[in-house]
């Protein structure tokens, strides 16, 4: 099966015969070991020398854990929304009583930086900006570094999603004043579900020292003193962690500059398939399209459940429809990670013959 939703991802067959290691103890040096490497490795790849840790969790998990570990009820905070995952961080803080104002763009537009400098600039009490990088539900990445520099002129804490960027388009996290980082092992990463990752920076800390927002599973003050003696403060993912190290170890073997420069490559390699078949990207700008998920619209009268269903059963293909006031109108298509030219001609193929063929309902 082609699987080419944006997550989970195909994993190399390394790492899945590095999932069935045998069971370790999680209190253990083995384990203690295995932490520190898989860490310090992840450390290297988001560019910084924060600390990091791993959660056992989803990528929105790791959202709600950068969320109340900072912020206390009330604080006003800044969402910038591109789309559907943006509303959902934006969300996720609203819930636990943040003041959250939302500055949203069209689907399929980037946050543009003048528009967030200008809200910052009116509004001095944002003591943070919850921020999406790259955007899954329309295909779209925001200029991640050019926001930074805006929002940290501005002053306020740098919350960034990163769960479906990370690992495949490059981060420089210290060097752009990014205070936390999301992301998650489904993704570019090659890993199966269950570990999401957060960076934390030395402002970060000094806000979480006043935090008051509720947190008990994602304390990121206990799991750093946990993290000192080689533990996690709750039973850790460990065969995901032992996928984890072997994906890392393949990516350092490659080289992450290569990595990000495939995923370039890939990128628009599937853009320029997608318009071959006479289909129009969500992307208003295509200098903003996503180098991990491509989002098109479907042609008129277009049954997306069906579509999608035709591609899985008649040709094993998989990918995604659309989400938000997208749902029913897209298709998304996931090239991060383990991914090559000659599954994206899969990809296409398929598409070309279910839309020459279409059925007229989803089964």
């Amino acid at each position: 099966m082609n699987l080419r939703t944006p997550g989970p991802t195909p994993i190399p067959d390394s790492v899945a015969a590095a999932l069935s290691q045998p069971m370790i103890n999680h209190r253990g040096p083995e384990f203690a070991d295995l932490l520190h490497e898989v860490t310090t490795e992840l450390q290297t790849a988001f560019q910084t020398r924060n600390d990091l840790f791993l959660l056992t969790s989803s990528g929105t998990g790791g959202l709600e854990a950068a969320v109340v570990n900072t912020f206390s009820p009330g604080d006003r905070l800044l969402a910038i929304s591109i789309g559907n995952f943006g509303e959902r961080f934006a969300t996720i803080a609203e819930r636990f009583g943040c003041d959250v104002q939302v500055l949203a763009f069209p689907y399929g537009e980037a946050a543009d930086p003048q528009a967030v400098a200008q809200r910052l600039a009116a509004d001095p009490t944002i003591k943070g900006v919850l921020l999406t990088h790259n955007e899954t539900s329309t295909g779209v990445t925001n200029d991640l570094e050019a926001l930074a520099t805006v929002v940290r002129a501005a002053g306020p804490l740098l919350v960034v999603d990163g769960v479906s960027s990370a690992g495949s388009l490059e981060i420089k996290t210290d060097e752009w004043g990014i205070d936390l980082l999301v992301s998650a092992s489904q993704k570019g990463w090659m890993v199966p579900p269950g570990i999401a990752m957060i960076s934390v920076s030395p402002r970060a800390w000094e806000a979480n020292a006043t935090a008051k927002l509720p947190r008990y599973y994602w304390d990121l003050a206990l799991a750093k003193k946990e993290a000192a003696r080689g533990q996690t403060p709750w039973t850790p993912g460990i065969t995901v962690l032992y996928g984890f190290r072997e994906a890392l170890r393949l990516m350092r073997a490659e080289g992450f500059d290569a990595v990000y420069a495939k995923h370039r490559r890939i990128g628009a390699y599937t853009r320029a398939a997608v318009k071959s078949l006479g289909l129009r990207l969500v992307p208003v700008d295509e200098r903003r399209a996503s180098d991990t998920v491509t989002a098109f619209y479907l042609p008129d009268g277009t049954n997306e459940k069906a579509f999608l269903e035709q591609l899985r059963t008649q040709h094993d293909v998989v990918l995604a429809g659309g989400q938000g006031e997208l749902a029913g109108k897209i298709a998304r298509i996931g090239h991060m990670g383990m991914v090559e030219e000659a599954d994206i001609d899969d990809v296409t193929q398929a598409i070309r013959q279910t839309l020459a063929a279409p059925a007229t309902a989803a089964p």
